[in-house]
């Protein structure tokens, strides 16, 4: 009889392998060629950056006219532009904001952050069913909110990380032990202050805190330091999220979290620091039966924690259908079905299927990122048109949070 030694290194002649041995294997060939992957995409000494805009893209972020960008740009010392080979002037989103601070001047609707009496505002992008499009869901949020002029946190709470991956941090070689949030909720004497963990990335008005598959420590860790009850907070997990931001919460206007894809200790502490929730929905019959699933999961495990202290009141929720096919009737009926059921709970714009969007998150860019010229230029202009459209509304919710029209 075969030994396990030679089952292991010759699995094809015994048609029996080690299934540890070979997963190891198979995640360093994985990991080496995505590091040469990533390498041919972006070299070792660059870094991601973040395209210019025309005066028209420009005056859209603003919400002026062309004509008027253009005049500010020609009579305002400090504003900056570029001009293109063809003539025409192209701002950076750096530069876009500071025109919108030259207009707040005189309009202070142009500036559209926290007011001194505004809370922060923390969105919990949340689904424990796979490809319901919530990672997708959160960096468009988030790098959408930044290019409107809000100070924005992207928080990677999933151990997937491809929000940090989208935001130019590769888990597996940009983020280090400790450098996720982790790093700030940990039970042990090796936590750190948050700030120390918040990282600039190259979109201006959006830092990061990123992920990687070190956040499952804090899935193992909380039982045990439930057990051991060795502190005083040991108990507490569910306020750890919501304590960290705590230290931050100044510097920014709004924190999008991608949550992570299951309903753990991670995932209700999150919640706790919320104060909205948006939860993805794939209009597919299978999608929605998980959904309920993790909805009345949620429901029970929220309870618990709220007779425990933890504070669950919300500025709103919202169910949001990703991936909408607009020619699809089943999801037609599944979306009409939903809607009859929360009302308007079910957020009246609709995240369309689009092949824009696939397209330009293979070379790790989102649609906003991603050129017009760089692809069909009326499916890259139906995909930003739904993109805008949900986002928007999401911030319609946001200023309503903060009592404004």
């Amino acid at each position: 009889m075969a030994t396990k030694a030679a089952i292991s290194e010759n699995p094809q002649k015994s048609g029996r392998f080690s299934i540890d041995e070979t997963i190891g294997r198979d995640s360093a060939v994985l990991s080496g060629q995505l590091q040469v992957l990533f390498e041919k995409l972006f070299s070792p000494t660059s870094k991601k950056s973040l395209r210019r805009f025309s005066s028209r893209e420009a005056a859209s972020l603003l919400g002026v006219t062309d004509s008027y960008v253009r005049h500010i740009a020609t009579q305002e010392d400090e504003v900056t532009s570029e001009k293109s080979a063809t003539g025409k002037r192209t701002f950076s989103l750096d530069e876009v904001n500071t025109i919108r601070q030259v207009l707040g001047r005189t309009k202070p609707a142009y500036l559209p952050g926290r007011r001194e009496t505004d809370h922060l505002q923390v969105i919990a992008v949340t689904n424990f069913k796979g490809g319901s499009g919530k990672t997708t869901t959160a960096i468009h949020l988030a790098q959408y909110l930044a290019l409107r002029g809000y100070r924005v946190l992207a928080l990677d709470l999933d151990p997937q990380a491809s929000m940090s991956a989208m935001l130019g941090f590769q888990p597996e070689f940009d983020v280090n032990d400790n450098e996720t949030l982790y790093g700030a909720i940990r039970y042990d004497a090796n936590r750190r202050p948050v700030t120390e963990i918040v990282r600039q990335t190259y979109f201006p008005g959006l830092d990061l805190i990123p992920g990687n598959l070190e956040l499952h420590e804090f899935e193992h860790d909380t039982p045990r330091a439930l057990a051991a009850r060795d502190s005083a907070d040991t108990d507490m997990f569910f306020m750890r999220v919501g304590a960290a931001l705590l230290d931050i919460q100044d510097d920014y206007d709004v924190v999008v979290i991608d949550c992570p894809p299951t309903l753990g200790f991670l995932t209700l502490s999150a919640l706790c620091a919320a104060t909205s929730v948006l939860i993805t929905v794939h209009p597919q019959m299978l999608d929605v039966a998980s959904m309920n699933q993790f909805l009345s999961m949620t429901s029970d495990l929220l309870n618990v924690v709220k007779g425990a202290g933890g504070n669950l009141d919300y500025d709103w929720m919202g169910y949001l259908i990703t991936r909408y096919e607009p020619n699809d009737g089943p999801q037609a009926q599944i979306v009409a079905f939903l809607r009859s059921l929360f009302g308007d709970r079910v957020l009246t714009s609709m995240m369309v299927k689009s092949t824009a969007v696939s397209d330009a998150g293979l070379s790790k860019q989102t649609i906003y990122e991603a050129g017009r010229e760089t692809m069909h230029r009326q499916t890259y202009d139906r995909a930003v048109e739904s993109m805008d459209n949900v986002n928007s509304e999401v911030e319609a919710l946001i200023r309503k949070a903060w009592g404004r029209s």
